[in-house]
């Protein structure tokens, strides 16, 4: 069935059509919790809360593009929000694949722990960015809508993560 169709069917009352919608895009969105966070237990958290918002406010949502932006909307703020209550970030270091590509040429030969190295040393607003960009494919544009900033800032942010990690490449 249609995203679209699910989502009205949703908003009329159909668990069913909710539960799809959630269970359907559970993976997008636990992925993208766990690369924000690197921590197993907080990501837990933030897909749980997010889950339940989406839930609480399902005829809040708009139907201007895919039901996973809304998703990693609500998380990003709600990990936003955690980042600005607790100063401390704690890693992840269980249940990650031992190497990883992107297809992207400029890192595509890096293993997944020195990204994850790199990556984590950026504040999470260039980090949200880069993973949705390229772990995710996001458009700018959409980019844009999740994070609530200008098209321009989305841009400079994804150029200057790409160039950092340039630059730590040239390093190492």
């Amino acid at each position: 069935m249609e995203e679209s169709k699910l989502v009205e069917e949703a908003k009329s009352g159909d668990k069913f059509a909710l539960e799809r919608l959630l269970s359907d895009n559970y993976p997008i969105l636990k992925g993208y919790v766990i690369k924000m966070t690197y921590d197993k237990e907080l990501s837990k958290d933030i897909v749980q809360e997010t889950m339940l918002r989406a839930v609480v406010n399902i005829n809040k949502f708009q139907q201007q593009g895919r039901f996973s932006t809304y998703l990693i909307k609500i998380a990003t703020n709600l990990y936003r929000d955690h980042l600005r209550k607790n100063k401390r970030i704690s890693y992840l270091e269980e249940d990650l694949p031992s190497n990883f590509s992107l297809e992207n040429s400029v890192i595509s030969k890096l293993r997944y722990e020195e990204l994850l190295k790199i990556l984590m040393s950026l504040p999470y607003e260039k980090r949200s960015a880069f993973i949705l960009r390229f772990y995710y494919d996001y458009s700018y544009e959409d980019i844009s809508k999740i994070l609530d900033l200008k098209l321009g800032t989305v841009k400079s942010r994804i150029h200057y993560t790409v160039s950092y990690i340039k630059e730590k490449l040239k390093e190492g």
